[in-house]
């Protein structure tokens, strides 16, 4: 398609575009006076410690955030976008308290006040934020997809003209996140802006160091799919211009715009810094493109008089002292309450997964109902799968060759097929815009179900998985994103490095994420069928060595088949030892235990782990092995051995011993692969010298 490229109006002449300009002549001042007031007063007193001025940034995403007035339109910006929040009806006492780290407001002092969020029942809401830079692209990309799928579908008609937009500055486009929503908006034609504000700096970096040129609009011209907008972010009559002809592009079209203002940065990146990098001649040339004075000349008099200028000045001053002392007069948090809302405990939060939306999950019972013959892992995930898809249509499934290939492991195959390819798609190869756009995905209220093909390939995807799970915790439970992650991991047949990782220990020391193991076919239906009607994001893993394992095999458990996460398994009872494993060591640790008398313990998740079971299993046995793949320095039978050591030393007959990999990545010959990885041989001999110690 034709590209657009929109440059300059005249100076004089009055946008007939429906901007509300005596609103943007106030929220400018208001943006200035808390920007100003911080600046002055509040970080020298040591009352806000991280401060980012958006002097200079502030009139463009004014303007902006006026003609965000849907329902469901959505905003992620960064940690310059205060203006843009306030413009979308953000409380200033909120603004400011959140910077001043104090209760309330957007995260209850947990998180730095810069990084904002704002679920809007009644219009345009704020995406949660984060600190990274260019983390806000896919998240984003997920949320223009989910209003996608619900206006087509879903047939849902109130979504049919809402958009997505995400503001970044010009380091952001040299990040993987910016190219991996990129790429997913316009290949999928998804209702996304990108709002780009170019000040030429990131950090001390030119912006010729970030982008080849120091201009991303001109190195895009030729991207399909995408139409491009650009002008002065300084000039309000380019500005008024250009944001509603992008945004009614993307509302209209049902397809993704980038609009690159140029502007000035005129403080530093943040308060500490100098800008000593920047020489006097362009730190004058920056001010004299400050769009406050460009503004009133634009507006005094043929829009508004010199005194309602002023008075807007006033007010705004007003309010932003009054917001000082309210937020000055609230309290700090109480330290204890930090611990909450890492997971969902019973009260909903305002914003993202479907239980937000209204929904509430069938019957459902942990007693098995066994339906015929045994089946492999493999068939039990793809029935439990077909089975949600059928009696939810918010359940989406997405990744690397999921679609007409049924996935590298066959798990998926045949969904596509029956239920389409809006629900169950291929992705580009990009692990960060799998998971990212699953967040948005699932802010937006949908069950994302995204696939990583293999463990280690969620290496790219390590920063929107950890966002993702601080999500609740970080806004103080004013928004989720219950995704639901699988992921095959483990060796099969052979091993190596890229494809043989395990490592589940990683997800575990992610805040906010339950993390399930199961062993066999039944374990599996149940865990993820809990995992797909539950309320938090899930690493469900799913190993390669037992999707077709003979032991694995199970009868499918029923369709009202559901395992609380956190209930550990006794495949074995006795009183002579406690073994404790999950995966694919479970069936070498029942032949390794033939014979003896052994507590033998299916973990099945990690996230929550049992760890009643095991401890009263192991004041009755007084002796633990723990049997992982992983490798053994900090894996997790090293948490489990220190709860042992705490909670049931005195217990204890024998050291709490572990069998695991060495630190080593997985070999590749399966001579090799079998020495690393615990056999049931090397078990029993550890098992005969616990016993005999």
């Amino acid at each position: 398609m034709a590209q657009v490229v929109a440059t300059r109006f005249r100076d004089r002449e009055v946008p007939d575009v429906g901007i509300d300009w005596p609103r943007v002549a106030y929220l400018l001042h208001l943006s200035r006076s808390l920007d100003e007031m911080e600046e002055a007063r509040l970080v020298p007193e040591k009352k806000v410690l991280y401060q980012f001025s958006a002097r200079g940034h502030d009139m463009a995403q004014i303007i902006l955030g006026l003609q965000l007035t849907k329902r469901h339109d959505a905003t992620c910006g960064y940690y310059r976008s205060r203006p843009l929040l306030l413009s979308l009806g953000v409380d200033p006492a909120d603004a400011l308290g959140s910077a001043m780290g104090r209760a309330g407001g957007y995260s209850d002092g947990r998180d730095i006040g810069v990084v904002f969020n704002y679920p809007n029942s009644n219009g345009a809401s704020a995406l949660p934020m984060c600190g990274g830079v260019g983390a806000q692209y896919t998240p984003t990309a997920g949320w223009a997809e989910a209003l996608q799928y619900y206006a087509g579908p879903m047939g849902k008609a109130e979504y049919r003209d809402a958009i997505a937009v995400v503001l970044g500055g010009d380091g952001s486009v040299a990040s993987n996140g910016f190219w991996s929503a990129l790429t997913i908006a316009t290949t999928q034609k998804l209702p996304m802006l990108f709002f780009i504000e170019d000040n030429g700096f990131g950090i001390s970096v030119p912006s010729d160091v970030q982008t080849p040129g120091g201009n991303i609009a001109a190195n895009l011209a030729s991207w399909r799919n995408l139409a491009i907008f650009e002008g002065d972010g300084c000039n309000p009559v380019d500005v008024a211009h250009l944001t509603r002809h992008a945004v009614d592009f993307v509302r209209s079209r049902r397809m993704p715009a980038l609009l690159r203002l140029s502007v000035p940065r005129l403080e530093g990146h943040s308060f500490q810094d100098t800008q000593a990098y920047k020489s006097e001649a362009l730190l004058k040339a920056e001010w004299a493109r400050d769009p406050l004075p460009r503004l009133r000349d634009f507006l005094v008099p043929s829009v508004m008089s010199a005194d309602a200028w002023d008075d807007a000045k006033t007010e705004a001053d007003n309010i932003a002292e009054q917001a000082r002392i309210e937020a000055e007069s609230r309290d700090v948090s109480s330290p204890e309450s930090v611990v909450r809302h890492v997971f969902f405990e019973g009260d909903l939060q305002s914003m993202g997964g479907q239980y937000s939306a209204g929904y509430r999950p069938p019957e459902s019972s942990d007693e098995a109902a066994p339906d015929g013959q045994r089946i492999n892992m493999v068939t039990a995930i793809r029935r439990t799968l077909d089975h949600e898809l059928s009696i939810n249509e918010r359940v989406v499934l997405f990744g690397e060759d999921i679609g007409q290939k049924g996935g590298v492991h066959a798990v998926t195959l045949g969904l596509q097929e029956k239920f389409g390819k809006a629900r169950v798609f291929d992705t580009s190869l990009s692990e960060e815009g799998i998971v990212g756009r699953a967040v948005g995905m699932a802010l937006a209220g949908l069950v994302p179900v995204p696939e990583i093909q293999f463990r280690k390939y969620a290496e790219p995807a390590t920063e929107q998985i950890n966002d993702c799970g601080t999500i609740r915790w970080r806004t103080n439970n004013r928004f989720a994103a219950p995704v639901v992650l699988r992921m095959p991991g483990g060796f099969f047949k052979c091993g190596d490095p890229w494809h043989s990782q395990t490592n589940e220990v990683a997800f575990i020391h992610q805040p906010g994420w339950k993390v399930a193991v199961p062993s066999n076919a039944e374990d599996a239906v149940g865990l993820l069928r809990t995992a797909l009607r539950g309320n938090d994001p899930v690493i469900f893993f799913e190993h390669r060595a037992m999707l077709d394992h003979q032991w694995a095999r199970r009868p499918y458990p029923g369709d009202h088949y559901a395992l609380p996460f956190g209930k550990a398994r006794f495949t074995g009872k006795g009183d002579a030892i406690t073994i404790v494993s999950w995966g694919a060591m479970v069936p070498r640790c029942e032949e390794a235990a033939e014979g003896i008398s052994a507590d033998l313990i299916d973990l099945r998740t990690l996230m929550p782990w049992d760890r009643e079971s095991v401890v009263s299993s192991v004041r009755r046995t007084r002796r633990c092995l723990v049997v992982h793949e992983d490798l053994g320095t900090a894996g997790f039978g090293a948490e489990i051995a220190a709860v042992i050591a705490n909670e049931a030393f005195i217990d204890l007959d024998a050291p709490v011993t572990r069998l695991t990999m060495p630190d080593i990545p997985s070999p590749h010959n399966p001579v090799l692969l079998e020495w690393a990885v615990p056999s049931a041989d090397r078990i029993r001999q550890k098992i005969k010298d616990l016993l005999e110690y």
